[in-house]
């Protein structure tokens, strides 16, 4: 059991690089190993979760040598994976295991997907349903949860889909199915969500078209090897945007950071309450767009977070409402109930936590409303959910007292090295290893 202890107080200020994007590492394996020829990735997330895509892509005979955050990977082409021996663990990856359920649906070997609790824990329904519809055979335990066994051998075909609620990993879960399919798959999502896999997949000679809402990929199609250059993951830049933006005298640079515009919406939203954050020298590495950021001190005030936004800034809502918690007036977001779903419950965790620190947070199905105004210390479990527990350590910056928060391991399936550098930036954090 880890638990970080944060100490009030602080000001943000350097210039740093985070851990690269967890996204494109994941997408970065899945796709080499498909590939032919060999693929050079770096920048590539040294974290439990995107080891384990390496680990199961190594399960089923991909030669992937890595030297820290630089990997090289000998792809074995569409129809050269391997039955894996032993079942596939995921760990703690919702992301991993969506996608590799779409690319294993078309293989011609049996295969099994698991995960850790917090993982065997969330429904896989919204891919499995489509998934079943082109022709896979999958099973899966009460309410469509891991362990997911997959029958391998069974014909795909083309799915012409329209997704109930924007989502990047139903989206590229049935791409990577549609790879395998007869016929063009047809995906309309909802609302623009990131669009990795379909950069990534061009990146690697694969066609692939958008026409608005829509996404077309023909089956059938190979892919070469090519080399990815992996940015800073936003969604870790994040933590510090917050950070800087919220803790009085702070002026921090983040540097090399991917700011693809389907997630960039925490920088909006960050915006719209007031930040005072910077884009500099703007740039596009390998399909990617990216820039190094500076972020200033600033006022904030609360907003109406449009639903636009949401889905542009999912996985960053733990720490924007800790931004919520320092602004002046009201936040109120809606649409969210994605947020539910996650690694834990995000909308009640971090009520609970906000709740137990002083502040007036108050859950809805769909959202939260945020009072923002000072608020104290205190003890809070992030009940295993990495984005909890980086987001609490940021609230300390605030805090009139000391914030202790329980349950903090899981922090290095995606930011490892979190503490060291927090601390670099100027957080007072500890890690404790019970």
């Amino acid at each position: 059991m880890t638990r970080f202890l944060c100490t009030p107080g602080g000001r943000i200020a350097g210039s740093l690089r985070v851990p690269g994007d967890k996204s494109i590492s994941h997408r970065s394996i899945i796709l080499a190993s498909l590939a032919i020829g060999r693929s050079h990735i770096r920048g590539f997330l040294q974290g439990e979760d995107s080891l384990n895509t390496i680990r199961a892509f190594r399960a089923m005979g991909v030669e992937i040598a890595r030297d820290g955050d630089r990997v090289e990977v000998d792809g074995v082409g569409m129809r050269g994976l391997q039955a894996p021996a032993d079942d596939l663990d995921m760990g703690n990856s919702g992301t991993a295991m969506r996608l590799l359920l779409g690319l294993l649906a078309g293989q011609q070997f049996d295969s099994c997907l698991v995960g850790d609790v917090s993982l065997s824990g969330r429904p896989m329904g919204r891919v499995i349903d489509p998934l079943q519809a082109m022709g896979a055979v999958i099973d899966s335990s009460t309410g469509g949860r891991a362990p997911l066994r997959i029958h391998g051998g069974k014909p795909l075909h083309a799915i012409d889909y329209d997704m109930p609620v924007a989502s990047a990993q139903v989206k590229s879960c049935l791409l990577l199915a549609g790879l395998y399919a007869d016929g063009e798959t047809r995906v309309r999502e909802p609302a623009p969500t990131r669009d990795h896999t379909e950069r990534m997949l061009r990146g690697f000679g694969c066609r692939v078209e958008t026409d608005g809402a829509e996404i077309r990929l023909a089956g059938g199609q190979s892919l070469a090897a090519c080399d990815v250059d992996v940015p800073a993951d936003i969604s870790s830049a994040a933590f510090f945007l917050v950070a800087a933006s919220i803790a009085p005298g702070s002026d921090l640079q983040l540097r090399h950071v991917g700011i693809n515009p389907t997630r960039t919406g925490v920088i909006e939203i960050l915006r719209l309450m007031g930040a005072d954050i910077e884009l500099l020298d703007p740039r596009e590495i390998g399909g990617e767009p990216i820039a190094d950021i500076r972020v200033r001190s600033a006022r904030l005030h609360g907003i109406d977070i449009p639903p636009e936004l949401v889905p542009l800034a999912i996985d960053e809502f733990p720490v924007l409402f800790v931004a919520a918690a320092n602004a002046s007036g009201q936040t109120r977001l809606t649409g969210a109930e994605e947020l539910r779903v996650k690694e834990s419950d995000r909308i009640q965790v971090m009520a609970d936590g906000l709740a137990t620190l002083g502040v007036d947070a108050r859950p809805q199905a769909d959202g939260i409303v945020i009072e923002g105004g000072s608020y104290g210390g205190g003890r809070v479990d992030s009940h295993g959910d990495h984005r909890i527990a980086m987001a609490f350590s940021v609230a300390s910056l605030r805090a009139d007292g000391a914030i202790e928060i329980d349950d903090c391991a899981n922090v290095n399936t995606s930011f490892p090295g979190f503490v060291g550098l927090a601390r670099e930036a100027g957080i007072g954090i500890e890690a404790d290893d019970a």
